[in-house]
């Protein structure tokens, strides 16, 4: 857990700082957007609802962490850099399967 929290920390420094959202979107079953592991930051995802749960389905001791908000502005692709033991490949390729599926037609 030490190891996350350094990783992010240091990864927060490295991105700078986060714009603040304006608003939170409503509670949803759907993920409103197409949301990519490789391209969308990890503060879009923990706003949306839909999209949260599938991250705290895969990797709740990141989402969980309670320094996560410095690594708002980074991609979970970015972050695995950082954290790759829990951040594997296989974990990055099941959550975007997850949020392929959650898209609204």
């Amino acid at each position: 857990m030490r190891a996350i929290l350094s990783a992010v920390l240091l990864a927060a420094a490295v991105a700078g700082p986060v714009a603040a959202h304006a608003e939170t979107p409503p509670a949803a079953a759907k993920t409103k957007a197409a949301y990519k592991v490789q391209d969308t930051d990890l503060g879009t995802m923990l706003d949306d609802p839909a999209a949260k749960a599938i991250l705290l389905k895969y990797i709740p001791e990141i989402v969980n962490n309670p320094q996560i908000e410095m690594g708002r502005g980074m991609t979970l692709a970015q972050l695995q850099q950082f954290a790759g033991d829990q951040l594997t490949d296989e974990k990055l390729a099941k959550i975007q399967a997850d949020l392929d599926a959650a898209r609204p037609n």
